[in-house]
């Protein structure tokens, strides 16, 4: 199997390469902006890797791996809408640079363009292929509604939170790999196998991703720490703390919340989670759906050897800047 590194070069040549269309160009300037942004483009990468694990040439699931980077570039911008974000990867998003309604409408050409390019792949599963696509479409909607939601709500339970970001993060990354497996011609069996190794890699990822927010390094993760507490974002985390807090501490706890974002608000909230070994309880969750992951390629029926770079793959991005 190819290294990361080649993939992503295969990738951001076809990305530099594809037509996303020239007039009104008000309409397609963005698009083609918001496209050369960069990143580090894992899905489509891991469309090209299990299109290899499975004994295919990987250029043949190049159009399936670009519909994939469209369409996740397409959830970024309306994101970054309901977001009121400035930035994207450090630099203005496409609606603080040319407009909100520009910004919808380019997002929405670009789903139509994810298809575009999802249709040109040359297999005899292309009905799957659009079928997994579109659910996977869905599923990411239902997913940001009900992160939403929980805005709101004044108790999410666990289940919850992990159906959210199942729906919201995990299924597009299963479905990257799947829809490689697909091109290549694997069976229903695998391709569901490499589905669900993408998927519980998927939620430990963003599992892992609350516990940075709050305990990583801001220097090297590029983020606030703290900043899911200082908006009062359910998390996990916060989510076990709420059921495990004992009755003054839950004062407390509730005071803290109605804080603005401080210095006073974090620092508490981070005592309450030392206290109530919230990062231990968050660390053992991840590190249940990573092994489930790892079990689910452990039973792909293919060759060791590049299963094991898709398992290093997937034990790197676990341990980042951890």
């Amino acid at each position: 199997m190819k290294p990361y590194s080649e993939h992503l070069q295969r990738i951001t040549s076809a990305i530099e390469n594809a037509s996303f269309g020239e007039y009104p160009d008000e309409l397609y300037a963005p698009i083609r902006y918001m496209m050369s942004l960069g990143g580090k483009r894992l899905r489509p990468v891991l469309t090209l890797m299990a299109c290899e694990l499975f004994g295919a040439d990987s250029e043949k699931a190049v159009p399936a791996a670009l519909a994939v980077e469209v369409f996740h570039n397409f959830t970024l911008v309306h994101d970054d809408i309901m977001d009121n974000a400035p930035l994207r990867r450090g630099k203005e998003t496409v609606y603080k640079k040319w407009s909100m309604p520009v910004a919808i409408l380019a997002g929405d050409l670009m789903m139509i363009k994810a298809t575009d390019f999802l249709c040109e792949t040359d297999t005899p599963r292309l009905k799957e292929l659009i079928s997994l696509f579109n659910t996977t479409a869905r599923e990411v909607c239902e997913g940001q509604q009900i992160d939403m939601n929980f805005e709101t709500q004044s108790k999410v339970s666990h289940n919850e939170y992990i159906h959210m970001i199942t729906l919201k993060t995990a299924v597009l990354l299963g479905a990257a790999l799947k829809l490689g497996a697909l091109v290549a011609g694997a069976s229903k069996e695998d391709a569901e196998r490499i589905y669900a190794f993408g998927k519980n890699t998927g939620i430990a990822f963003q599992i892992q991703d609350d516990i940075l927010d709050s305990f990583g390094d801001g220097s090297l993760t590029g983020k606030k720490v703290g900043g899911d507490i200082a908006s009062n974002k359910k998390t996990l985390l916060l989510i076990e703390l709420m059921e495990s807090v004992h009755k003054d501490d839950k004062k407390d706890l509730e005071v803290l919340l109605s804080l603005p974002d401080s210095p006073e608000k974090i620092n508490g909230v981070l005592n309450l989670y030392h206290k109530y070994q919230i990062r231990d309880f968050a660390e053992q969750k991840k590190q249940a759906y990573f092994n489930s992951a790892l079990t689910n390629l452990a039973e792909i029926q293919a060759d060791e050897a590049p299963k094991q770079t898709l398992k290093a793959m997937a034990i790197n991005l676990m341990e980042r800047l951890s």
